[in-house]
């Protein structure tokens, strides 16, 4: 509004007053600029805008080429960070270029009219150009009450990696009692990092855990150690060591290694609270050389590798450890093209191949070499496809005289298929919607003589399933151990509806098996089908709204008129953080897997009123009315802050049962105080949201 002044010595703006430079803006009621001393001096309203960032405060003095002064009482906003935080200090300090200092500072992403929280800090520093801040004499002031009090900490202004401790967590299991965390990060390198965890539990004493991972353009990986001595409760030493490896060793070559290994059969029941951790039964042990290449016109895959397994036992369950394997495959694919062909791209000649020794400590050692070159001529015109194929697979096992007197086995089949189909669509008005219906028959012939294999072992093959996918395959068995004889038939027809959009809105699928010889191969303890078909199979499904999901599969026998095994699966999605999900499972007993399933299987996430959220699982075996897995926990989310408490049980072994309680305090923006349930929430709840990522209004803050 007024400016005045002495020339080449002072100018003073009164009013409104506003400095601009270089993309930064002070404004105030007055600013008197010192033109030798290259100093600024603000008072009244005093406001300080950079690229985004918003400070104000009653005074600011500041150098303007040096950038040392100060701001008294500034209030502050971070606008540019996600999410944006706000905070106030008793002095703003300027140090120099980038480097600040608050003093008495505090800071929140609460927005404004909630003070919910604040890291509170008596020193704080910041340095823009490392991005790294320090506070000293720290402390989480939440609800006026202080919290997780720590001398000195220092933290990343950004997204960049930083060494320092990370929040501590603690929690409950009735394994291992009380327990307390707290991980440190080590940022080695830019491509290398490690977390470093002591874990103190009541009941079993100090566990140190270690994550190293490492990350360049030809190889990465994650090695984990864990070392738990002298647990009080079990009375031993225990440890867990796994490296997972990946590397291109260019030209096509690349590598993969992975080791797991544990010191005793009940490590992950006694110590872990993921079941999908403590459900793992064979720890592998696995190293792949592969190359990938073509040669003449031929696309062609070498694999080499060595497996083996740890096999962790359940005392009422015992189980078969796998065999050791080492095995090299080479397969390969041509297309023989030639002119004229309109129908498709040409003959396929395909050859599989693999060379496996096989060895155990008590059961039959063997090698077995499999051949199978293939002919296929996929015709493809626009309404449909035939695709037949011929080919020869032959096998031979040379056994182990040390371990076994079966004589070598040499098998050779040739096999024969065709399959085929057309597609018809229309337009079509349901309930008010268009859509394009399509009618998909297929028909699957193959052909396989027999070949008695009832002397040869079974070493790594199994029943192939019986589902749509498994109806239309060559061979009713998973592996080569197994080939069987067929002179079959697949019907099968599917029909979908598409919206103009073209989201598939509903598909449905029929299809059954018909032999026209009944097979005689089976699997030990086995029986080969005894009529001329086989079960009916349907599946119906499809995304029925915007919100809504089905999903099933019923296998029905016409014959005895009983279902077979039955899948049915929903899931209602209308929302994030609303999702309700409902599984049906049941599958019969067979003389190969003497105990069926009877599952139910619910999980949920909902709010419940207000801030408040539920979140529920429960899976339950209906046929010995056994929980297999429950969860059962509440969720406030207050827009810039969370909490969560869970219980969590789940099934270890057929006669044991894992307990925990999660409690977790979630500051948004700062980090987490408790025990992490998130892997657990969202292994169980599929789909789950965590509640302060979700953006709508009941994040907005309620007047206090």
């Amino acid at each position: 509004m007024r400016i005045q002044g002495h020339h080449d010595i002072e100018t003073e703006a009164i009013g409104e007053a506003e400095l601009r430079q270089w993309g930064q803006i002070i404004s105030a009621d007055l600013l008197r600029y010192n033109k030798p001393e290259d100093e600024v001096f603000a008072q009244g309203n005093v406001r300080i805008e950079q690229k985004g960032d918003i400070t104000e405060g009653p005074e600011l003095k500041l150098k303007l080429e040096k950038k040392e002064g100060y701001l008294q009482q500034p209030v502050f906003q971070m606008t540019q960070q996600k999410p944006e935080g706000r905070g106030d200090a008793k002095m703003l300090l300027f140090e120099g270029e980038n480097q600040y200092r608050l003093e008495d500072a505090r800071y929140t992403t609460c927005q404004a009219g909630s003070d919910d929280w604040y890291l509170h800090a008596k020193d704080l520093e910041i340095n823009r150009t490392t991005q790294v801040g320090t506070a000293s004499h720290a402390y989480i002031d939440f609800m006026s009450v202080p919290i997780l009090y720590t001398p000195w900490m220092s933290f990343s202004l950004n997204s960049e990696r930083k060494s320092g401790i990370l929040s501590p967590s603690f929690g409950s299991t009735v394994n291992s009692g009380a327990e307390f965390s707290l991980p440190y990060y080590w940022n080695i390198a830019p491509d290398m990092d490690a977390t470093i965890t002591p874990r103190f539990m009541t009941r079993r004493g100090l566990q140190l855990k270690n994550e190293l991972r490492y990350l360049d353009p030809k190889y990465a990986g994650i090695a984990n150690l864990e070392i738990l001595p002298n647990d009080q409760l079990a009375n031993l030493d225990r440890s867990f060591m796994s490296l997972k490896h990946q590397h291109n060793l260019g030209r096509g070559w690349t590598g993969a290694l992975t080791l797991e290994r544990a010191s005793d059969d009940n490590y992950f029941r006694d110590l872990s609270t993921n079941i999908g951790v403590t459900s793992q039964i064979n720890l592998l042990r696995d190293g792949l050389l592969s190359h990938v290449g073509a040669y003449e016109s031929m696309n062609w895959n070498f694999s080499a590798r060595s497996q083996s397994f740890q096999t962790l036992q359940d005392p009422l369950a015992p189980i078969v450890t796998p065999y050791r394997r080492t095995q090299m495959m080479l397969n390969g694919t041509r297309i023989a093209n030639w002119s004229g062909n309109n129908l498709g791209p040409g003959a396929v000649l395909a050859l599989n191949s693999e060379l496996v020794n096989f060895s155990h400590s008590s059961l039959p050692n063997a090698r077995r070499f499999s051949l199978y070159p293939s002919v296929s001529l996929p015709l493809t015109p626009i309404y449909g496809y035939i695709i037949p194929k011929i080919g020869l697979h032959s096998t031979s096992y040379s056994f182990d005289n040390d371990t076994t007197t079966q004589p070598d086995i040499h098998r050779t089949l040739p096999i024969f298929s065709v399959d085929s189909g057309l597609y018809f669509e229309r337009d079509i008005n349901l309930f008010g919607a268009n859509y394009q219906q399509t009618l998909e028959p297929r028909l699957y012939y193959v052909r396989k003589p027999y070949r008695d294999q009832s002397q040869i072992p079974v070493f790594d093959s199994g029943d192939i399933g019986f589902g749509i996918p498994q109806i239309f395959s060559e061979n009713r068995f998973a592996g080569v151990d197994r080939i069987s004889d067929a002179n079959d038939v697949t019907l099968g027809v599917t029909s979908r509806f598409f919206e103009e959009s073209g989201i598939e809105r509903l598909r449905g699928t029929l299809a059954q098996r018909y032999y026209l010889s009944l097979p005689q191969v089976t699997l030990p303890g086995g029986t080969p089908p005894a009529r001329k078909y086989s079960d009916l199979l349907a599946s119906v499904g499809g995304r029925i709204t915007n919100a809504l999901t089905l999903d099933s599969l019923w296998q029905y026998d016409p014959e005895l008129k009983q279902t077979g095994n039955f899948s049915l699966t929903g899931r209602y999605l209308p929302a994030p953080g609303k999702i309700l999900n409902v599984s049906y499972r049941y599958t019969p007993a067979t003389p190969i897997a003497p105990i069926g399933i009877k599952q139910i299987d619910t999980s949920a996430q909902w709010p419940l009123h207000g801030r408040w959220n539920g979140l529920a699982r429960w899976n339950h075996s209906l046929l010995d009315g056994k929980h297999l897995e429950t969860l059962a926990g509440l969720e406030y989310n207050a827009g810039c802050w969370a909490f969560r408490a869970v219980l969590h049980s789940f099934a270890t072994t057929t006669s044991e049962t894992s307990k925990s309680i999660f409690f977790q305090l979630e500051l948004n923006g700062i980090g987490t105080i408790g025990s992490n349930p998130l892997d657990v929430l969202k292994r169980n709840i599929y789909g789950y949201t965590q509640t302060t990522q979700i953006a709508n209004e009941n994040n907005l803050s309620e007047p206090r």
